[in-house]
């Protein structure tokens, strides 16, 4: 009783002391309660349909400001995930070739029908937030990152054999991956390749038309904001994120004999 009285009694006196700290500005300079020239220019041209030649089409600045505005530093960003997936994969790279025996028949039958509605809950929450992260929060790699959860509990409810049964292969997996990749880095350079092709002027990256730039993505579908190039590039990012995270979930989930033989004379140098 004594030492939880004085272990209260010191949180107090160190939430005090903080505070106090704070208040005499031990913290240095706060950041300042407006907002900075450049992000008030980010807010008033997002979806600013009156000064169309500066715009994203998207009423998300968020992912307008990732995705257009400083776009390049989120393909920089795509490609350290992708050296990070090719890591892994580089590291297990012969545990794809290896016949693994499968032995786990996966947890019992009240589990598995839960999960599979848990399944479709999660795969429908992340098609949501990808599919509409140029509209609300959310975006391609928030959108994969919730969807590569759903084949990893797959796998430890209904056991490894449930990939093998639906054909879900690691070179599929792999093609999938490589081409979602493959299209991200394509809208990219979309409008580019057909400004050299028509003699026009296109850019990098382009997403709506530009002052010198006749070029531009679709700014709606219908009557709902599209943003250009970020639903697809949503899109895209999203499928390349769900199956590279589905890539390693199955090679680290192997069998443990698998594995140790993988790693087989790494001590040696071989």
């Amino acid at each position: 009783m004594l030492r939880d009285i004085i272990f209260v009694t010191l949180l107090i006196i160190i939430a005090l002391a903080l505070s106090y700290l704070t208040y005499l500005g031990g913290l240095g300079d706060l950041p300042p309660q407006d907002i900075r020239l450049i992000a008030r220019s980010y807010l008033n041209l997002t979806y600013n349909q009156g000064v169309n030649w500066l715009w994203a089409a998207s009423p998300e600045a968020v992912t307008a400001i990732v995705w257009d505005y400083r776009g390049l530093d989120t393909l920089f960003e795509t490609v350290v995930f992708y050296g990070a997936i090719l890591a892994a994969l580089t590291v297990f790279r012969g545990v794809s070739k290896l016949p693994d025996r499968i032995v786990s028949v996966g947890l019992s039958v009240v589990v598995k029908r839960t999960m599979a509605i848990v399944t479709l809950a999660i795969l429908t929450v992340a098609a949501s937030t990808a599919l509409h992260g140029h509209l609300t929060p959310g975006g391609g790699f928030q959108g994969g990152a919730i969807a590569s959860v759903a084949p990893l509990l797959l796998i430890v409810v209904f056991g490894k054999q449930l990939f093998v049964e639906k054909k879900v292969s690691y070179n599929k997996l792999l093609t999938l991956r490589n081409a979602s990749l493959g299209l991200l880095s394509l809208s990219t350079v979309a409008l580019l390749i057909y400004g050299l092709a028509t003699n026009e002027i296109g850019y990098i990256f382009q997403n709506q038309a530009k002052a010198l730039s006749t070029l531009s993505y679709p700014s709606h579908m219908l009557d709902v904001p599209l943003g250009g190039t970020l639903f697809f590039l949503n899109v895209f990012e999203f499928l390349a994120v769900t199956s590279g995270f589905t890539l390693v979930f199955t090679l680290l989930l192997s069998s443990e004999e698998v594995i140790l033989k993988e790693f087989e004379g790494e001590e040696y140098g071989y």
